[in-house]
């Protein structure tokens, strides 16, 4: 089965530039990018919940969306 999904024409070039060549499909290579997402560990599967919420972790990291320790501990007394 075949479906259509819309991406701006920005996305369209970011994963053109990501081919292996010309003629691997968009479908290779989005697949390439989902098994950067771990399905599993040492004790089991992943649900995908926490999948989804592993790839929002690592993207607010190489976003630079984090706490530094001393940052978090000075929060958590505020909060506590």
């Amino acid at each position: 089965m075949v479906t259509t999904i819309r991406v701006s024409i920005a996305t369209r070039a970011r994963l053109a530039a990501l081919k292996s060549s010309r003629r691997e499909s968009y479908d290779t290579v989005l697949n390439k990018l989902l098994t950067l997402i771990p399905a599993r560990d040492d004790e089991g599967l992943y649900t995908d919940t926490f999948r989804t919420g592993l790839l929002s972790a690592r993207l607010d990291l190489l976003a630079g969306r984090t706490l530094d320790h001393r940052e978090l501990r000075t929060q958590v007394r505020v909060l506590g």
